[in-house]
């Protein structure tokens, strides 16, 4: 099927790209440990999040993340969580809030994907 020269160049390259969207983690001035989005402040990126967002996310958060119900109103986790933001996200999607009705997205979709609808929800994040 593959020779073993062909497997020594696509193994690395696979691994690479599976860590190239893996989250990584950097220790604040709190000594919290908080993932860091790989896609920060990607303009590009933020309309693909946006899209994404509205296939899997509107039907509880609504569509372009404007949801008027504050437990559900992505646009206000600056305010409630702060620099814990991030964490809070990567938190809640990876194991899910199920009392709450919010499903564990781990293994459902990638971490790409992932992080590419918190970049869009980093573009949407109201002030006060």
């Amino acid at each position: 099927m593959f020779s073993k020269s062909r497997i020594n160049v696509l193994v690395p390259a696979a691994l690479a790209a599976v860590l190239a969207c893996s989250p990584t983690f950097v220790r604040s001035d709190d000594a919290a440990v908080r993932p860091v989005n790989p896609y920060s402040g990607d303009k590009v990126v933020a309309k693909e999040g946006g899209s994404l967002f509205n296939q899997f996310c509107s039907h509880c958060h609504g569509p372009w993340a404007e949801q008027g119900e504050r437990p559900r109103d992505l646009r206000r986790l600056r305010i409630r969580y702060d620099a814990d933001a991030i964490a809070m996200f990567y938190k809640t999607v990876n194991e899910g809030r199920l009392d709450k009705g919010m499903p564990i997205w781990k293994g459902v979709l990638p971490d790409a994907t992932l992080w590419k609808i918190y970049t869009f929800l980093e573009t949407v994040q109201e002030e006060e």
